[in-house]
């Protein structure tokens, strides 16, 4: 499938394609006129990029996993392909998302608080 293609079955703009391409992400075939022709397998491929992205790994980071990916919810890296440099990153990252949901928790819980507290006074906060 061409760019155009991918980028309607993901919701990604071409733009971000063409640059996971330039960060080593990606690795479509060239058809003899040079488009860029990608298989089946970007769509999952893609997804799993942003999926990656969104939870603020670091193109980088994607790139040193990316090879050992099966799928959305499973990583398969071999333990003599994990070095003590990518563990250390991903410890690291996996530490800030814990910090971002403990953040998150807190204040979700504030908000329903404050919800119960006042919602016997006023009804623009109901759901």
């Amino acid at each position: 499938m061409r760019i155009g293609e991918l980028s309607r079955r993901t919701g990604v703009p071409t733009r971000l394609l063409r640059y996971y391409e330039e960060q080593d992400l990606l690795h479509p075939e060239r058809a003899q006129n040079g488009y860029r022709d990608y298989g089946d397998s970007a769509v999952q491929d893609v997804q799993q990029i942003r999926g990656l992205l969104d939870s603020g790994l670091t193109t980088e980071m994607i790139r040193t996993i990316l090879p050992y990916l099966s799928g959305p919810e499973e990583i398969l890296l071999p333990s003599v392909c994990l070095t003590p440099e990518t563990a250390a990153l991903l410890s690291g990252h996996i530490d800030r998302i814990q910090s971002r949901i403990d953040c998150l928790a807190r204040n979700r819980d504030r908000l329903r608080a404050y919800l119960a507290a006042v919602s016997g006074t006023s009804a623009v906060f109901e759901r």
